[in-house]
């Protein structure tokens, strides 16, 4: 029997349309075997779900099955002891026993050249050189060769034969394929006939199929999971003519098979998208029960469609993206095909990333509902996985009501949980936390009437089920608080339940009757009966502790039961086992990244390798940077930071004071990458080696130093990239380069790679996160990024997400001196740390303004300013005097205010000289070496150290929230205290800004803050000399002397006793 219905030649509309939707095996005429083998080949293919043998030309041939000899004789590959019709009558009967249908490989376009039909027909063969194969002269010889090839169908036909495949159809003129389908349709109308078009445009697929053929074949199996080809092949075909999906590249083939998990998701992918299935010889023999298990798999899904071809699919992902989502849009339903493409590794899709939702579809073949396997707003799937999703067509909304039924609004969340603290926009972004700080959480939790409510707060590591809780507290006008305790870095996400606190309510109604005098007995039985409920969802000891009480209230006096009732114990047992009406939840839980208290607090000191050298005018190493290491360390630097330390372009390298011209011996700016020398993975020669590196990094270890490295993506118009990937640049129509630029700065030495390009994308993204792995994997976690605006959001998201999975200690500051719009989306792209507008705000206003907006919600909750007092591009105005006041009030202002402060190398010696009427050092060590005199001049090296330790004793200093500006009567003195929060660690600030004049005003203590009178006292430590001492009242006085010490620092706590 022929498997599935007739089909005509000419197809008419879709409803007249027969079905096929075949799962064929592919068997090479030596698996055919005897007659006796027969019954069990073909009821174990029944068995598999095979509906179609396709056997491989099992004619005479002189070596190569395709090239045929004769067509009226078998292949010596047969052990048949009968003629050849007789035997193929006789497998074709058998076959139909099963339900399976016979197919065979006719090779329409060639034939052996030393054959029987070759020397038969001569003149039929085109004269090419080929001495195995002759091609047919279809042009020639088109009405015989027609008549020849029927009178080959027919006894083909009559034995049962119900289909063929043509291997090679584009080698077959169009007329001529088409004359011959016909003429096997006039012999039997239900013959179906195979195109294999693996490979070919899609332009020449539909050619073939206008030809009347039944299938083409898609090229699923050269696909890698990603590459988009696969859905521009999915050109229209004509009606009835389906795709045949093969999971390997040459059923039959001699390739060696692929590995099991590839072919089972490669078979899961052909019954997802195709309208048939071919499989090779070998793909379930000898192979793993998940093969054949598949294979019926892929052949149930076939079935399904009951012969509906499907259209072209809509991918719903990008091709990098690690789950592919094709959409197949019919319109009666839509099919989600998702596919994780990787053999090695779990993958997640975000829902919030598709336009459909996957949880309204239903899996096909019987899994679990996508809406129970949704964690975290992502969609987990195994390595190689593939599921196929599908869910009724979604028509355009009609209005009929304006609002949903009585019953439906009843089920809306009754509480609002609102205004929740810490939680970024857009809700993929997430907070930052330390790891050694608890992090608060507050929301706005209310509800109609006057019922009393209960909030909990729950936080867990995303690595983990299992949640943590903790009990929020009101802290007044329906804002709620708690605190969560994240203990290991890396992500974290919390949510925020809320429900009705019956018993609390019902309590404080028996309290305020009581007062009263007006408490009845049906109020004492309204609360044992709340007791009663509680007891059936209670368990053990609480349980039997419920029945009790519910057991003796209504025999107690009712002031002996209101004193049970309102007891601290009913309380507390009813708060554990009471139920919860009108339980809500946040939507979705709100992400939180945490990072070591390196992200928070650091002190970093910024200098030039090569300008280390002890010789003068010598090229330093990075060995010579060792010898400093102990200075730097005595300082009070925990982080040691290098600008680019690759090698340098030479062409349009910079001179001195960044002259267009350099000569022979001028070295160049660090941020001109890249030469014959190498690039971002290379160290310049003259620096030293990798070995050097490790060694350096391990003395600055020892030092308690964290080197930080400078990545800076910009290359010198020779760096090795320019040459070896010229499609990461962007090229004018000249063929070059434009210059980076930085308005109003030019940068001739530095050109921009494009991260747009047509050729950039993924290849220049990957070579990025490639070089910060590799500096990773020579020690580095700290990443100083260069001009971070400059370059695609979408990436730093990408690549510091991609890092942070593997390596989450890793820290990325951002130099991005930018408007503050930018500045915050880097933070919330995942930069840990960011440059500031510090550098620019010298004034009272202007400092009190500016730390108000970065310590205010929402920015404190993602973003982390570093107070940089200067760097090799940037020489404040305000100390370009080179007063030691100056310096000394910003590095006051800096290492107070912010938890994270730096300073670049010189800063410390009061260096300032500058181009004159610019923000820029005169001699600037970005474009030449810098020998210092550290034995002449004033300096500043004692206060800083001092400040250090000041901020390493006291964890209030060590961040930038937490700041508080009082009064102080001069608006040449700013006045602040950190530690207000939680009163442990106060200190108070009080800096002179003018760094030419002595200031003096009077000033108020925050005796209010501690809840203590005007007039009471207050003990102080003088941290800056040391000295101990008491306040009395809320009115002091201060002197600043800006060429003595433009600064005071106090540690203060209430008088022991006098706390409120």
């Amino acid at each position: 029997m022929v498997s599935g219905n007739p089909q005509p030649h000419v197809h008419t509309s879709d409803d007249d349309l027969p079905s096929w939707s075949p799962v064929i095996r592919y068997l090479p005429p030596a698996a055919i075997g005897r007659p006796e083998g027969w019954a069990r080949l073909l009821a174990r293919a029944a068995a598999s779900g095979f509906t179609d043998l396709l056997v491989a030309p099992l004619f005479a041939a002189t070596g190569d099955p395709f090239l045929v000899s004769s067509h009226s004789e078998g292949s010596a590959d047969l052990s048949w002891d009968v003629p050849f019709a007789t035997g193929l009558r006789q497998l074709c009967a058998a076959a139909r026993k099963h339900g399976i249908a016979i197919l065979l490989d006719l090779p329409l376009d060639r034939m052996a050249r030393d054959g029987t039909l070759a020397r038969q027909h001569p003149t039929w063969c085109l004269p090419d050189h080929d001495p195995r194969a002759a091609r047919w002269d279809f042009a020639g010889h088109s009405q015989e060769i027609l008549r020849y090839w029927a009178t080959v169908l027919r006894p083909l036909l009559e034995a049962g034969v119900a289909g063929f495949r043509c291997d090679a159809p584009w080698d077959v003129p169009p007329e001529m394929l088409r004359d011959i389908i016909r003429s096997s349709h006039a012999i039997t109308p239900a013959c179906r006939w195979i195109a294999w078009t693996a490979g070919l445009s899609p332009d020449m697929v539909r050619q073939v199929a206008l030809s009347g053929v039944n299938m083409v074949s898609s090229s699923l199996a050269w696909w890698n999971r990603r590459d988009p080809w696969f859905e521009a092949e999915w050109a229209p075909l004509p009606p009835g003519v389906g795709r045949l999906a093969c999971p390997q590249p040459l059923p039959g083939g001699s390739a060696p098979l692929p590995p099991c998990d590839q072919v089972v998701m490669n078979l899961r992918l052909c019954g997802a998208t195709g309208d048939g299935l071919l499989v090779g010889a070998d793909d379930d023999d000898g192979q793993d029960i998940r093969v054949r298990d598949a294979i019926i798999a892929a052949g149930r899904m076939i079935a399904m469609r009951r012969g509906k071809t499907l259209p072209r699919p809509m991918r719903l992902t990008s091709a990098d993206a690690p789950v592919t989502v094709l959409a197949f849009h019919t319109e009666r339903y839509t099919r989600l095909v998702l596919a994780n493409a990787s053999l090695g590794q779990e993958a997640f899709l975000p829902i919030a990333t598709l336009p459909l939702d996957p949880a309204a579809f239903g899996p096909i073949d019987g899994d679990i509902a996508v809406a129970h396997q949704i964690r975290k707003g992502r969609l987990g799937l195994r390595a190689g996985e593939v599921r196929v999703l599908e869910g009724a067509r979604q028509h355009a909304p009609v209005m009929t009501h304006p609002s949903p039924d009585a019953r439906t609004a009843a089920r809306h969340s009754r509480i609002v949980i609102e205004n929740v603290t810490p939680a970024i926009t857009p809700s993929r972004f997430s907070a930052k936390a330390e790891i050694d700080t608890p992090v608060m959480v507050e929301a706005d939790i209310f509800m109609d009437g006057h019922d009393l409510l209960a909030a909990r707060l729950c936080w867990r590591a995303m690595d983990t089920a299992c949640w943590r809780h903790e009990r929020m507290e009101m802290i007044g006008n329906g804002r709620w608080r708690g605190f969560m305790y994240p203990d290991r870095i890396g992500p974290w996400e919390y949510t925020i339940t809320a429900w009705v606190d019956s018993y609390a309510s019902v309590a404080r109604a028996l309290e305020k009757k009581q007062a009263a005098g007006r408490v009845s007995a049906q109020d004492v039985e309204d609360a044992r009966l709340l007791i009663h409920a509680a007891a059936t969802d209670a368990h053990d000891t609480e349980r039997q502790q419920c029945l009790h009480l519910a057991q003796i209230l209504p025999d107690l006096p009712q002031e002996e039961a209101l004193r049970l009732l309102l007891s601290p114990q009913v309380r507390t047992l009813m708060a554990h086992v009471a139920r919860r009406p009108f339980l809500t939840q946040l939507p979705a839980p709100v992400p939180i990244f945490v990072d070591r208290r390196a992200a928070r607090y650091g002190s970093w000191y910024e200098l030039f390798p090569r300008s280390q050298s002890p010789v003068p005018h010598q090229h330093g190493t990075l060995r010579d940077v060792i010898a400093r290491l102990p200075h730097i360390r005595d300082m009070g630097f925990d982080v040691l930071y290098f600008p680019p330390i690759h090698p340098i372009g030479r062409l349009n390298r910079k001179g001195r004071n960044n002259a267009l011209h350099a000569d022979a011996d001028d070295v160049g700016s660090p941020y001109a990458i890249g030469s014959d020398e190498g690039g971002h993975d290379s160290i310049h020669p003259q620096l030293g080696t990798f070995s050097d590196f490790r060694d350096l990094n391990q003395a600055a270890r020892a030092h308690g130093l964290e080197l930080a490295m400078d990545f800076a993506i910009q290359c010198a118009p020779d760096h090795p990239w320019v040459t070896q990937h010229p499609q990461w640049f962007d090229h004018r129509a000249d063929g070059s380069i434009r210059h980076a630029e930085n308005p109003p700065k030019t940068y001739e030495d530095i050109v921009n790679v494009d991260f747009y390009a047509e050729g950039a994308i993924q290849s220049l993204w990957l070579a990025l996160r490639d070089i910060v792995l590799l500096w990773i994997g020579e020690g580095v976690r700290i990443f100083r990024v260069d001009n971070p605006h400059t370059k695609p959001l979408p990436f730093w998201e990408w690549m510091i997400a991609y890092i942070h999975a593997l390596y989450p200690e890793t820290i990325f500051l951002a130099e991005a001196f930018t408007h503050p719009g930018m500045m915050y989306r880097l933070a919330k792209a995942g930069f840990t740390q960011s440059y500031t507008y510090f550098t620019w705000r010298n004034g009272k206003e202007d400092l009190m303004s500016y730390m108000t907006e970065i310590t205010s919600a929402p920015v404190c909750d993602f973003f982390r300013p570093h107070f940089f007092v200067n760097t090799p591009d940037i020489n404040p105005f305000f100390v370009q005097d080179s007063t030691r006041a100056a310096h000394l009030i910003r590095v006051a202002l800096a290492t107070t205010l912010s938890g994270l402060w730096g300073m670049y190398e010189g800063f410390e010696r009061c260096e300032a000289t500058p181009i004159p009427g610019r923000e820029e050092y005169m001699d600037s060590e970005k474009y030449q070496i810098r020998k210092r005199d550290i034995q002449h001049g004033p300096d500043i090296i004692a206060e800083i150290t001092m400040l250090n330790a000041i901020r390493r004793d006291h964890p209030c200093l060590q961040t930038h929230r937490g700041v508080r500006f009082y009064n102080m009567f001069n608006d040449a003195i700013i006045y602040f205290a950190k530690g207000m929060t939680d009163m442990s660690d106060v200190v108070l600030v009080a800096i002179n800004l003018d760094p030419a004049r002595v200031q003096e005003a009077d000033f108020e203590v925050p005796l209010w803050e501690w809840g203590l009178a005007d007039n009471a006292s207050i003990r102080v430590h003088d941290l800056v000399h040391d000295r101990h001492g008491t306040w009395h009242g809320k009115i002091q006085h201060i002197r600043l002397d800006p060429h003595d010490l433009p600064f005071a620092i106090w540690h203060v706590r209430p008088v022991e006793g006098h706390e409120a």
